[in-house]
Order: structure tokens, then sequence, then C-alpha cells
């Protein structure tokens, strides 16, 4: 049944795909920093982070972070400042080593050595459907213990693997309907 909403909100349900909203929870559990890259203070907390250690420098560079030292100590000194394209590099090679670093963190938080974390399904919102078209979907829980393969695809930014690994290891858990969770408004889960 996933996958067979080909025409989602034709009827005028709203929604979110059910892996983009686990992405969501776990960046929320991974920490961020809250403050802009735009603003002097979450740019150097992100420089720092980037370049605390050779190893996290060397992450950084693989990540799409490819300036020099030279330029990324002017940047350290205030020296200089990035510009608009290098703020986005920044920005997107703070988020991939942040994933990276906490990937196996949170794998452990969620797996529990077994127990799983019981994960909260919201329904699609269904307020604007008129009642012909309108599915029974109702707030369902269940507690995923395999998330092995849901933290690596997010860790690794795969969009389409963590659409399967959501699927495969998770959603199917709830039985026939499973389907019927494809769209949600929200997943929620806490480790």
């Amino acid at each position: 049944m996933p996958e067979r909403n080909l025409e989602f909100g034709k009827f005028g349900a709203r929604g979110i795909k059910g892996h983009e909203a686990v992405a969501r929870q776990l960046d929320n559990l991974a920490g961020f920093i809250a403050k802009p890259v735009t603003a002097r203070c979450g740019l150097m907390a992100r420089l720092h982070y980037l370049t605390r250690s050779d190893h996290a420098r060397a992450a950084a560079r693989e990540a799409g972070l490819t300036v020099t030292d030279r330029t990324l100590k002017a940047w350290l000194d205030g020296k200089q400042t990035p510009n608009r394209r290098n703020l986005t590099r920044i920005e997107d090679a703070y988020r991939a080593v942040r994933r990276r670093n906490v990937a196996r963190y949170l794998l452990g938080r969620l797996n529990r050595d077994g127990r799983g974390t019981r994960v909260e399904f919201h329904p699609l919102n269904q307020s604007q459907v008129s009642r012909p078209q309108q599915r029974v979907v109702s707030y369902r829980t269940l507690n995923a213990r395999h998330w092995d393969a849901v933290v690596q695809a997010w860790s690794a930014n795969d969009d389409e693997a963590l659409d399967h690994a959501w699927f495969d290891d998770i959603t199917t858990d709830l039985g026939s309907d499973y389907g019927a969770y494809e769209y949600v408004t929200n997943i929620g889960f806490a480790a």
C-alpha cells in the first residue's frame, strides 16, 4: 500500500511523509546549534565545531567545506566573513558532521539494548476532506526495536534510503494498515 498515494492531497488531506517527520525528530534529538549561521556567534560555534581537531577538519572537508586553512583562520579571527555560498557550505558541512558524530549515540538510545523506543503516529489531517472520501485513520503507537537502518540513512542524509528503512523496518509492524501512515501530521518519539 505505500507509494500508492500518488495524488496525495487531491481531496484536501494534509500531512508530510513519515520519513520526513522522523528526520525532523532525529534532527531535534541531535541538538544542532540554535543560532543561525548568519549570526556571528552561530558562525563561530559552527567553525569551532568543524575545526576543533584534525579529525573534525577532515570530516568537514569530506562534507564539502573545501576552503584553505588560511581562509578558515581569517574567518575564525574575524578578519574576513564568508560569502553567502560559503555560509551555506559551512551549514551543510556542520549538519553532516554533527549527524555523523551523534548517530552512534542516538542508535544506542533508540535501540535501548533491544527494548526499543515507543513511536507515536499522528495521522494525516483530513479536516478539509469531504466525508465520503475520508479514511478511517487513528492515532497509533508502536514499540520500534530496530533503528539501525533508519539512523544510518539519516546520518548519511539519504532521503530515499530513509524512506525505505522507515517502511521496511518500522511502519510494517503496524500490521495491514501500515500504508495509511505513509503521510502523517507528526511522528513522535523520545529517546
